[in-house]
């Protein structure tokens, strides 16, 4: 069984590549553009807000070490999924949760999970991430690339993304690569 490709937006792209990048089975994240109604945009394009991009990773993960739903998990319980456009302090409409499904079975996994949590009341507020086809992906700029880890001193890293990966490392602590 090859590779698969999953892709999800859970506001800034640097937090969620920073979080997938240590579980085991994915083989590379990558940080991007999806959703939106310009072609090639860039980061600057995008932060404006007049491209409706998303900011999202594709991740490459192998199937056989870690499963989509495993993949869903983490992507719901590391973000808030109940705010329109924002996450913490990044505000905007590239900041939404998103899901982008590459095929029937993601899309029926996405739906059931997002279901069951909406149901579950593990949230005060209604969840609003969208669940739409995967359609077309660019790749943000070199320099988002690994950004977190090639940038750990820098400000935004260390007040807001090392916290998140310290809070993962510990709740996913099963699924991290050795």
């Amino acid at each position: 069984m090859s590779n698969k490709t999953a892709t999800f937006g859970s506001g800034c792209f640097w937090c969620t590549e920073a979080i997938f990048e240590l579980v085991d089975g994915v083989e590379d994240v990558v940080s991007g553009y999806a959703a939106g109604d310009t072609d090639n945009p860039t980061y600057k394009d995008v932060s404006i807000g007049n491209t409706n991009h998303a900011e999202v990773v594709n991740i490459i993960y192998n199937p056989k070490k870690i499963s989509y739903l495993e993949l869903l998990e983490i992507f719901w319980r590391t973000h808030d999924p109940t705010t329109l456009n924002r996450q913490g302090a990044d505000v905007g409409t590239q900041y939404r949760s998103i899901i982008l499904f590459h095929d029937d079975e993601q899309k029926e996994l996405a739906e059931k999970t997002l279901e069951k949590l909406d149901r579950s009341g593990s949230w005060k507020s209604p969840i609003v991430t969208s669940i739409e086809a995967f359609e077309v992906f660019y790749p943000a700029e070199n320099y988002h690339q690994d950004y977190y880890e090639l940038n750990p001193n820098n400000s935004y890293c260390s007040y807001v993304i090392s916290p998140k990966v310290d809070k993962f490392k510990k709740v996913f602590s099963d699924l991290l690569k050795n």
